[in-house]
């Protein structure tokens, strides 16, 4: 049959393997320290894949293929997840993309945020236990405490079936944000699985890993925190078209950030 299907460029390819972490199919893989596409009946033509190629060595073409084999590739996940399990094998691709957990004891306190508008506009982990000193210290002395609970946070990197998704409030913030506002890690990561991104530089269109991953875990609110600029309206974009293809209620809101670090009334 005639489908839609991923193709590598091997020269482009330079081996870095965050493809073959992003196919949760199993379709692409590492062979001599190139990406190749395995199977094509592994390929489901969606294109996890795609945005996590730093060399865009993969584009889609049109092409005789074999059908997507959902039931093959399940298969498939189940013998590697066992095979993982068993400590035979390590998860492939660069280590400071793979998923993790990190679990902090300061307890759930309220994120400081106004309520959430309620409506719709339409491998393995690991966890990492920090603990809270027993005696505080003074506030005047006081280091502050990163709030972030997971990793990766670039949009581009994060595995769209994660665990730390399910029954996440998801933040999701242009770049800048952080840099702009001082207590970000308290107003806004806070209780929150994070994911940043620049629309203008990445250079990519979010909406379809945003749609995959509201699809395909229980979120239970969405945050987007944005700077003023126009060039930031793209973040806000995906996000809603995310929402309206998720086709799911969940509650969202967006905030402004100033370029000189003010918070803008609810947009």
């Amino acid at each position: 049959m005639i489908r839609k299907i991923i193709t590598i460029d091997e020269e482009k390819c330079n081996g870095c393997g965050l493809c073959a972490e992003a196919c949760h199919e199993g379709a692409i893989g590492m062979v001599d320290g190139v990406a190749k596409l395995l199977r094509d009946d592994y390929c489901d033509g969606l294109g996890d894949c795609l945005p996590s190629c730093p060399t865009g060595a993969i584009t889609f073409v049109e092409r005789e293929a074999a059908a997507y084999d959902e039931a093959a590739v399940l298969e498939n996940m189940k013998k590697k997840e066992a095979t993982q399990n068993n400590g035979a094998q390590k998860a492939a691709g660069c280590p400071g993309s793979q998923a993790k957990t990190i679990v902090r004891e300061s307890g759930a306190a309220d994120d400081g945020l106004e309520p959430l508008a309620c409506g719709c506009p339409g491998s393995s982990s690991k966890a990492i236990v920090r603990e809270t000193a027993a005696v505080e210290k003074p506030a005047a002395t006081a280091a502050p405490e990163s709030q972030l609970r997971q990793w990766p946070v670039q949009i581009k990197l994060a595995p769209v079936n994660a665990p730390y998704f399910n029954g996440a409030h998801l933040l999701i913030a242009a770049d800048c944000t952080a840099y702009a506002y001082a207590d970000f890690h308290n107003r806004f990561i806070k209780n929150k699985i994070t994911l940043i991104g620049c629309p203008k530089l990445d250079a990519v269109d979010y909406a379809e890993k945003l749609t995959e991953i509201l699809k395909l875990n229980d979120i239970k609110s969405v945050t987007v925190v944005r700077m003023e600029v126009p060039c930031c309206g793209g973040i806000t974009a995906a996000v809603t078209t995310a929402l309206q293809n998720s086709g799911k209620m969940i509650p969202w809101q967006v905030l402004t950030i100033t370029t000189d670090g003010n918070v803008l009334e609810n947009v």
